[in-house]
């Protein structure tokens, strides 16, 4: 358990919630080494149609993905779990090269062993053009999003 992250399973509300919000957070720090500790050393991902194994593959991965997604701000909210799968609905907002906003919308299915540490995670994501007042994540460029910014649901999202 030297890899432990909690809150480990079986999950609560309250842990299945504290579960997605440190996801969340994670990946608004946009550190792919960082992130993808969260993973088991052999995790498996379908990120839309791709599919990835390893450590090592989800770092590239990430790498790849905060150097194409400028901006990138992401909010997570839980859908249901159960003892060590927790589902997720999320929402990213993010500009390309060109200065063309997004806003991508998607699906997370998570799958965790005993240390807490993610097993699978299987995501499907939609992108949608948005002009850049329609924006609705907005704080700092970089880093959490703050205690009492208003979550997707909150947002009408």
């Amino acid at each position: 358990m030297s890899e432990a992250r909690p809150p480990l399973p079986p999950f609560t509300p309250e842990t299945a919630i504290a579960k997605v919000r440190k996801a969340e957070d994670a990946w608004n720090g946009r550190d792919p080494a960082k992130v993808a500790l969260a993973y088991t050393a052999d995790s498996r991902w379908r990120n839309r149609s791709q599919f990835l194994q390893g450590r090592p593959a989800i770092v590239g991965f990430l790498t790849a993905k905060w150097q194409t997604e400028a901006e990138y701000r992401l909010i997570k909210e839980i859908w249901a779990f159960t003892y060590d799968r927790i589902a997720v609905r999320f929402a990213y907002e993010w500009h390309d090269a060109g200065g063309a906003w997004f806003r991508s919308h998607g699906n997370e299915n998570w799958l965790f062993d005993e240390s807490g540490l993610m097993r699978e995670r299987h995501a499907s994501i939609n992108d949608v053009a948005i002009r850049e007042e329609e924006r609705k994540f907005l704080w700092d460029r970089s880093g959490p999003r703050p205690v009492g910014h208003p979550g997707l649901s909150d947002l009408g999202l």
